[in-house]
């Protein structure tokens, strides 16, 4: 495609949005207009694990198709990721017509599915113009939240906005967190599972009472009803894809079972300090966004007992010749190890971080055997 191409098609679509924003207020829908909430299949990279949640207007008397997606953000934001890991980075609504948004997710292969609402013409008159006012005021901009705001989140707000009712609710899975909820969504991709598992602190591990992933509020709108009917009129499949686990050589378990055993075989006095180094570097490092960030999700974080960050004395009393230091902090760190095993026992990560709690502490115990102050025996 040329830049003229491009250039066209880009000015094609602005004019779009801003003749919806514009006039929006002014357009007053047909009574075959079709309002419906449209759930995004997973994908394999990593911004597109969970899904997406959109709205979608459809009105063929107004010529209008579009869908309304709260899931934008802009790259050329000032401190663009200082401002995301502290977690003050502003989201946004874009409006894209729908034959756009469908051959997005039909090149990306992703499965589309759509459920339009059961719901009178002045109540999708109400929501279009709820929509429409959002973007032209700047309500549509929000700080965003993993769970508590976010594509879906806003989904489900504006749409009980204009029903004027809690009618959105959480109708399954409440029982379990939402570490547990979020676990199935890894399968294939080992390492960012991992990753989750140990940035992610206290606030996962609550139960997961809200809505915040597009499947759960697929199901939620199955189950709801307003006005004693229910709230979905139909549901259809747009796209279908199967959702294929990758493989990767290097993204599993068994590539972390086999890194931790080396490092524990090679029984080196370097290879241990390195890696009780790095353990106490990411320590050091889920310390800081847990005080810095305010994404709730990172705070209070437990992980720090194994990603201990007074490992990295070890460095210094090595460095000193302090045999005694030596010994006092690895005992320290290992009985630190034995606190987070009771706080993770019975958590949904346990068995990913178990390798991790037994490599650190074969490590210290050895630490500590060969660092005791031996004590003579007199014959």
């Amino acid at each position: 495609m040329n830049f003229a191409s491009l250039k066209k098609i880009s000015f094609s679509l602005l004019f779009l949005i801003i003749s919806i924003i514009s006039f929006g207020q002014n357009i007053v829908l047909s009574p075959d207009t079709h309002v419906s909430v449209i759930t995004c299949g997973t994908g394999n990279e990593s911004y597109s694990l969970f899904g997406h949640t959109a709205i979608r207007v459809q009105d063929s008397v107004n010529a209008i198709d579009v869908v309304y997606n709260y899931g934008a953000f802009d790259f050329n934001t000032p401190n663009f990721v200082m401002k995301f890991t502290k977690g003050d980075l502003q989201y946004f609504a874009v409006v894209h017509s729908f034959t756009d948004f469908i051959n997005q997710y039909q090149y990306e292969k992703r499965s589309v599915y759509e459920q339009e609402l059961n719901i009178p013409a002045t109540l999708k008159q109400k929501l279009f113009d709820n929509l429409n006012n959002s973007l032209a005021s700047g309500e549509s901009y929000y700080t965003y939240k993993f769970i508590d705001k976010n594509c879906t989140s806003m989904v489900v707000d504006i749409i009980n906005k204009t029903l004027n009712a809690n009618t959105i609710v959480k109708k399954e899975g409440t029982a379990v967190t939402y570490r547990t909820i979020l676990y199935p969504y890894f399968d294939g991709h080992f390492y960012e599972k991992l990753g989750t598992s140990i940035i992610f602190g206290k606030k996962v591990d609550q139960l997961g009472t809200k809505i915040f992933l597009p499947y759960e509020l697929q199901k939620s709108l199955n189950k709801v009803s307003f006005e004693n009917h229910p709230l979905v009129k139909e549901n259809k499949t747009l796209l279908e894809f199967k959702n294929e686990t990758p493989f990767s050589w290097w993204n599993n378990v068994y590539t972390y079972i086999v890194f931790l055993l080396l490092i524990i075989l090679i029984n080196k006095k370097s290879v241990a300090l390195f890696y009780l180094s790095i353990m106490g570097i990411l320590g050091l490092f889920f310390t800081f966004f847990g005080f810095y960030s305010q994404h709730l999700e990172l705070g209070y974080n437990y992980n720090i007992l194994l990603f201990n960050p007074t490992l990295l004395g070890l460095l210094y009393l090595y460095g000193t010749k302090n045999k005694k230091g030596i010994y006092n902090l690895a005992l320290f760190t290992i009985i630190l190890l034995v606190v987070y095993l009771f706080f993770v026992i019975n958590k949904a990560y346990f068995a990913i971080v178990l390798p991790l709690i037994i490599t650190n502490s074969i490590l210290l115990v050895r630490i500590a055997i060969q660092n005791k102050k031996r004590i003579p025996i007199i014959i």
